[in-house]
This record gives C-alpha cells, sequence and structure tokens, in this order.
C-alpha cells in the first residue's frame, strides 16, 4: 500500500510540474492578445517623432500576473524589458493585480469570488499566496525586484524622485535600459489592516489604486454590488498613502468613491488606466465633471489601449478619447495607461506605439501635446509628487 500510494503521489507530482509548466503559457497567450503583430507599418513622420522623445512612459500594464520571464522577448503578450526596450520606453507602471472575480464585468461583481486562487495553483505560485490576496501582491513585488538583479543592468525600478533622475541622466547617453515602478490595484491586499500600507511601501510600492473589480473594506468599486464611497478605514488608509507620499490612482472607483476622495485627499490625483464617457459611455469610463477634477487637482488622466475603454479595437479609438480629454482639460493632464497584459487584446504590443502616435497626428494633435501625453506629463508629476 505504501509502495503504491509513493507512486500516486509521484505521479500527482509529476503531472503538477507538467500543469505549471505548459498551461501558464497558454492561458497567457489566450488572454493577451494584440489585434496586430510586429512589425508594425508606422509613417516616417511618427516614426522620427517617437525616436525624438527622451521620454515615454506608460501608467499601467499587468505583465506580472502572468508566469513570464521579463528579462526575455516573448512572441505572446505585449511587454517585456527587449520589448520596452525597442518600444523606446523610459518608465513602464508594473500594476499588481491580486484578486478577480468569476464571471468579471463591468455593471456588478460579487466581493467573495476569487479567480487567482486557481490562477496561483496552476501557476506554481507559493501556498501562502493561493488564497491570500497579500501574499499574491507581495510575491509579485519580490518578481519585479528579481528581474531587475537579473536584468544586467537594462532594468531598474524607481522608487523615489532621486532615482528618477539618476536614471534619466544615465538613460540620456544609453537608450537599452529602461525602467518601471510598482503599483496596486485594489486595496483588498490590505486584508483590513492599515499597517500594510507600511509593509508594501517598504516592497517597494509607490502607486495605489483603492479599488478593481470588487468592493473591499476601503470602499466601493465601479463594478462592485454596493457602488458606496469611501469608509471610515478607507479614509485612513488614503490619509496614510499622502503622509508616505505615494500616488493615488482612482482607476474603477465608484462615483461615490470619486466624490469622497476628491471632497478627502489634498493631493494631486490620476487614474493610471481609463476611457471616457464622452466618446465611450460605460461604468468603467469617466465623465466630464470627473475628468475636470482630476485635471483641478494637478493630476493625470491615463487613457487606455483596448475596445471596453475606448469603443475600439485600432489605436484610433484611443487617440479619439485623448483628443477629447486634450479639448476638455489641456494636454498637459492625459497619459498613457495602456492596461497591457491585462486580459485584453490591444491594438499592438508596446512595440507599436508609433501607431499611436500616427493617430494622434490624424487627430490634429501637435508634436508638442504628443510629447507631453506620451511621457512628459509622467515625467513631471512623478519628479514633483513622487
Amino acid at each position: 500500500m505504501l509502495k503504491k500510494l509513493f507512486i500516486v503521489l509521484a505521479v500527482i507530482a509529476g503531472l503538477y510540474l507538467l500543469a505549471i509548466t505548459w498551461i501558464p503559457g497558454i492561458i497567457d497567450r489566450q488572454l493577451n492578445r494584440s489585434a496586430q503583430s510586429p512589425p508594425y507599418a508606422v509613417s516616417e513622420e511618427a516614426t522620427a517623432l517617437l525616436a525624438s522623445l527622451d521620454f515615454v512612459a506608460d501608467l499601467h500594464c499587468d505583465a506580472l500576473l502572468w508566469k513570464r520571464n521579463l528579462n526575455k522577448r516573448h512572441a505572446h503578450g505585449h511587454v517585456d524589458i527587449p520589448r520596452l526596450i525597442e518600444g523606446n520606453v523610459a518608465l513602464q507602471a508594473f500594476t499588481i493585480v491580486s484578486k478577480v472575480p468569476l464571471g468579471i464585468n463591468f455593471e456588478s461583481n460579487d466581493t467573495d469570488s476569487d479567480m487567482l486562487i486557481g490562477h496561483s495553483f496552476i501557476s506554481g505560485r507559493g501556498v501562502k499566496s493561493w488564497f491570500s490576496p497579500t501574499r499574491r501582491a507581495l510575491s509579485q513585488c519580490k518578481e519585479l525586484q528579481k528581474f531587475e538583479a537579473t536584468s544586467e543592468g537594462r532594468f531598474r525600478i524607481i522608487y523615489d524622485a532621486d532615482d528618477l533622475r539618476q536614471y534619466l541622466d544615465e538613460r540620456a547617453g544609453n537608450r537599452a535600459i529602461t525602467a518601471g515602478f510598482l503599483g496596486l490595484e485594489g486595496l483588498q491586499v490590505l486584508e483590513g489592516r492599515l499597517e500594510n500600507v507600511d509593509v508594501f511601501y517598504n516592497a517597494g510600492v509607490r502607486m495605489m489604486a483603492p479599488v478593481h473589480f470588487q468592493d473591499n473594506e476601503v470602499g466601493g468599486s465601479a463594478h462592485g454590488e454596493s457602488k458606496g464611497g469611501l469608509s471610515d478605514f478607507g479614509k485612513a488608509v488614503l490619509k496614510k498613502i499622502a503622509e508616505k507620499q505615494m500616488i493615488l490612482d482612482i482607476s474603477h472607483a465608484s462615483p461615490a468613491m470619486l466624490e469622497d476622495i476628491f471632497q478627502v485627499y489634498p493631493k494631486p490625483i490620476i487614474t493610471s488606466h481609463t476611457g471616457v464617457a464622452g466618446t465611450c459611455p460605460s461604468p468603467r469610463n469617466l465623465s466630464d465633471k470627473h475628468l475636470r477634477k482630476i485635471a483641478q487637482s494637478g493630476g493625470l488622466i491615463g487613457v487606455a489601449l483596448f475596445e471596453g475603454a475606448v469603443c475600439g479595437k485600432d489605436a484610433a479609438a484611443t487617440a479619439k478619447a485623448m483628443k477629447y480629454v486634450v479639448d476638455l482639460v489641456g494636454a498637459q493632464y492625459v497619459a498613457l495607461g495602456s492596461d497591457y497584459d491585462g486580459a485584453i487584446t490591444a491594438p499592438f504590443d508596446i512595440t507599436g506605439l508609433g501607431l499611436l502616435v500616427d493617430a494622434m497626428l490624424q487627430q490634429g494633435l501637435t508634436a508638442e501635446q504628443i510629447r507631453l501625453i506620451m511621457g512628459e506629463n509622467v515625467r513631471r508629476f512623478w519628479m514633483a509628487n513622487l
């Protein structure tokens, strides 16, 4: 009997090893697609303009969710370090997804379901992360730090303005390097503990979004059941975020939470990846009123790159949304927030940003406005607020 048990356990272990070797890549390929594959046909004007930009930045990418070696170039997904360098991207946000509801949708998601239990298991992540959003998020922080340590100097993580300043000095003489910073998508990772803000700050996180697709202890998601505002705990969390000089990201917040945040939060606010209701009505997209309030705070509006946010499958839809925001509040408040590797079909991967530049030119945006949107606004904001 003991021998048979060992055989059964060995078979189970072997099957699990095979599963975690092959299945995560299959899921990644299925969920993170590009409508067009490289190489991309970009106009000479857009190619030259993108190459001339000293600082290109993207405010949202979920690449750490997937079992992908970011130091290697891949033919699937949207982002890795070699492709960031090829795309002339100077700064990429690596935003951490820690909980996803079953039947995820824009209208209403329950609080309790969690697809990432199975995802963590099949991705071969540590047992402690299977049932804990905190552990999952901390694991992803460590993974980005591991990629930095093994990048042979091609990639570094930005923690403060001095880091950014030093990196930019180096990059001025070497475009073959890139950088990133860590953000959280939903503060369910705090698991109701205010002290976990410090835990994540110490783990390298510098941007926090209160909610994702579900309500949590901080308050109501635009896609949750309650559609509520900030809780008392949420107000205490926001106070601590401000004290730690982290960046507050209001993506996915319910309208009631947005109103509460605008009343109590004393610093500039960003939305890392959004669409705008003026070009694409949707529960996930921001109204003109809320876009104006972000601009009035001195913040940034990161416009996304997928159909659910911009009501179109190509770069033209994102450029149209960006032009709308420029006309509404000014180019100095607009940025790119792709949502790459967020289980979306993007028009192109990170090496195809020339297509977005082309689309912005066709919308009538000037080279200076494009320079601001593609990264200069992020550089200015990070230097002033991080």
